[in-house]
């Protein structure tokens, strides 16, 4: 891994060495009000969890269940302001983000898919809110960010899943002084969940939280139709990790192309290992071939090591892998996996905006607590549109449908058979 890491930056760097650009980003700074933008999204969700086959929600204490499922409604704004920079060899701007939900429907028995914190009754609270801003300064093309942010490294990533994203606290260094190389470092100090309003609230029963997370990665864009990168981070007293990429496209036709995609993470434990001992290697290649409005694509994804794959504490979406979906991540304890998929665009055929995508992924192999092979499948079924124009341009309704099951001996390790069906509605306004 090391090998390759620094031959790829050495390579990037031989190749780029005669492609500066003539001005950096710096000199075409406007200034810090006149590069600013300012805008809002809003987004209502409505989930619901449909436990199957003798599972159910929270326990009643006697053996059964309060409820059968889980549902909530609710609605939230994101409000961010990033500013331009200001002129000069180093320019100085500063991102803010205010954010807030509010429960449209959902009660204590219902709870637990997410999009609320619970009170100390265990009901869903009817509101939340947090903000935060960052300080930003530039030379050339080489950015320092420090503060409240998103991330979205492989190796640390704020998910966006819920009704608000979790939000990471720390720096960020990135640079694109050479021409297709990225290059970034960063050591982050706390990760506030989405549904956490506090600085940092991402941690488990017997887990503190993020500590500090250092990580570093670099991206070189070899040729129009292959990027490959590489990435890693040290997580204190929880794990290391490594991570590779590479994504090829081979051109066909004007309305033909074969895609190939792997990703691939290793993971130890460190220090503490306050997620108990972890040993594992994960890794997926997918390949799509795209024939003008439809995507066929096939993965094959295999966990190894010790241990199952682990993340959460370095962001909840830490897993670039391609059978990361919408129940499962398909990352047992030895566990195989195999992922068919359909993507259809309907604007060649005259509805532009509209699309529909369907997978199935099987998995088995997977050692159990029980000694037992586990297995594992989900089908997904997934249709958005977006309105291409007029005053409400942007707006977009997704409608996401999953079944998941389990074998008993996974089903114990894992999660609960259900059916999950989730109705996304989301606009997204630009005031400045």
């Amino acid at each position: 891994m090391r090998v390759m890491k620094w031959s790829m930056i050495a390579l990037a760097v031989a190749a780029g060495t005669s492609q500066f650009a003539v001005a950096s980003s710096q000199d075409e700074s406007k200034g810090f009000i006149e590069d600013s933008s300012l805008k809002l999204k809003t987004r209502l969700e409505y989930m619901n969890r449909d436990f199957r086959n003798g599972a159910g929600n929270i326990p009643d204490g006697n053996g059964g269940f309060k409820s059968g499922y889980r549902q909530d409604t609710g609605i939230s704004q994101l409000l961010t302001y990033e500013s331009g920079f200001t002129q000069g060899t180093i320019g100085v701007g500063l991102d803010a983000m205010v954010m807030g939900t509010a429960k449209l429907d959902g009660g204590s028995g219902r709870a637990g898919n997410g999009l609320f914190a619970t009170d100390s009754d265990g009901n869903p609270e009817k509101s939340q809110g947090k903000g935060g801003a960052a300080v930003k300064f530039r030379l050339s093309d080489t950015t320092l960010k420090y503060g409240r942010q998103f991330v979205a490294s492989p190796v640390f990533a704020t998910d966006d899943s819920r009704l608000l994203p979790e939000v990471a606290e720390g720096t960020l260094l990135t640079s694109k002084e050479i021409k297709g190389l990225e290059l970034s470092a960063g050591r982050f100090t706390a990760l506030s969940s989405q549904t956490g309003m506090g600085k940092d609230t991402i941690n488990g029963k017997h887990t503190p939280g993020l500590t500090s997370a250092n990580i570093a990665g670099a991206t070189y864009q070899f040729t129009d139709n292959f990027v490959a990168g590489v990435a890693a981070s040290d997580v204190d007293d929880y794990f290391k990790k490594q991570y590779i990429n590479a994504n090829y496209t081979l051109p066909i036709t004007d309305d033909q192309s074969l895609n190939f995609d792997l990703n691939a993470y290793r993971t130890k434990d460190q220090g503490e290992a306050l997620y108990g001992e972890l040993d594992n290697k994960l890794w997926s290649l997918a390949a799509a071939y795209s024939l003008g409005a439809h995507k066929f694509t096939l993965a094959f994804q295999r966990s190894s090591g010790d241990t199952n794959y682990l993340y959460g504490v370095d962001g909840g979406s830490a897993i670039f892998v391609s059978n990361s979906i919408q129940i499962s991540d398909f990352i047992g304890r030895e566990e195989k996996s195999w992922q068919a998929r359909y993507d259809l665009n309907m604007a060649t055929y005259g509805v532009p905006g509209l699309s529909f995508m369907t997978r199935y992924v099987y998995g088995d192999n997977i050692e159990t607590t029980e000694g037992t092979e586990g297995k594992e499948h989900e089908f997904n079924f997934e249709t958005k549109y977006v309105l291409q124009e007029g005053p409400a341009k942007d707006l977009s309704f997704r409608l996401r449908s999953a079944v998941y099951r389990a074998n008993g001996a996974y089903n114990a390790d894992y999660t609960a058979d259900n059916n999950d069906v989730r109705l996304i509605v989301e606009y997204p306004l630009s005031i400045l």
